[in-house]
């Protein structure tokens, strides 16, 4: 384990891009239910990139953007509040482009939702940069909508683990699945084609690293326990030669797949490895991405 202590996470308030789009508002009212069931408020953002436009638009057209913006907004309000009369909600036309837009809404604790899709045509191209930008940027957690609106609850929540280094993000995962009360599984893939081709690895090395990566997803699992005793918490390590491929197959029976972030290189650039990338582009749940360290301070043990 790192030299810091995870921190029990406390329910966040929840962030949600809107854009018009028929995924978008799938992400907002799947956000809504999330706010309500931690009972923390909904931040409807558009971020209408006014500031950008204002370089090659006329006042008129700003205008009009902004305009449309507020309707949109009032629009999905409206939708949200049909389902959830008593959920707070607050709406914010943003200025700025949509990956930096609902970064600063979500500050430096609240969840960010976004959907998976967008206008069509080239806008669905740009709302995909915005979903990856936000997950590979933000300091906060990313979940992106994916699955059908009318998906019938499996009763669930995976996170995918991959050493005992995740133990941070992964009381996030048990928090969601808490506040479902649902069952937590700990799925790790065991990737042998990692190990092969190395002139010193022997069946033996392999036999051991495969029970070295049992024991640490194990001990993950009881880890979590100490921070939820109520919670019922699964653990298994699947052998396969494609992680993205498992995984995506396993989000097909769960309600949400968590995810952590790995740090930037040199603490720049973009962070999202091909297994995020497979599961934000093809998994058949929302998949919640969180950042490096989130929820962790320096120290010893709990």
């Amino acid at each position: 384990m790192s030299g810091e202590t995870p921190l029990r996470p406390a329910p966040a308030d929840v962030v949600v891009g809107i854009d018009g789009s028929p995924s978008a508002r799938t992400a907002a009212l799947w956000a809504a239910e999330e706010a309500d069931r931690r009972s923390r408020p909904l931040h409807l953002v558009h971020a209408a990139d006014t500031d950008r436009r204002a370089y090659w638009s006329d006042a008129g057209t700003i205008q009009a953007a902004r305009e449309a913006g507020r309707d949109l907004l009032a629009e999905t309000e409206a939708a949200v509040r049909e389902r959830f009369p008593d959920l707070v909600v607050t709406r914010l036309l943003g200025r700025r482009e949509p990956v930096d837009g609902l970064r600063e809404a979500a500050g430096g604790e609240k969840t960010i939702v976004v959907g998976s899709r967008g206008l069509g045509g080239f806008p669905a191209l740009l709302l995909g940069s915005v979903g990856l930008g936000v997950a590979a940027r933000a300091d906060v957690p990313v979940i992106v909508v994916r699955g059908g609106a009318d998906r019938p609850e499996a009763g669930s929540v995976t996170a995918a683990v991959r050493d005992a280094e995740d133990l941070g993000w992964l009381l996030l995962a048990a928090a969601e699945a808490d506040v479902r009360k649902v069952p937590l599984r700990l799925l790790s893939v065991w990737n042998v084609l990692m190990h092969v081709g190395d002139v010193a690895t022997m069946l033996d090395d392999l036999d051991g690293a495969a029970h070295r990566r049992v024991y640490e997803v194990k001990t993950l699992a009881d880890r979590v326990r100490e921070w939820y005793p109520d919670l019922t918490v699964t653990h298994h390590v699947e052998t396969g030669t494609s992680p993205p491929g498992t995984l995506v197959g396993a989000s097909a029976h769960t309600d949400l797949v968590v995810m952590g972030r790995g740090r930037r290189l040199l603490g720049v650039g973009p962070s999202l490895g091909r297994v995020a990338h497979a599961l934000i582009h093809h998994a058949h749940c929302p998949v919640e991405i969180v950042p490096a360290g989130f929820g962790t301070r320096g120290g010893g043990a709990p």
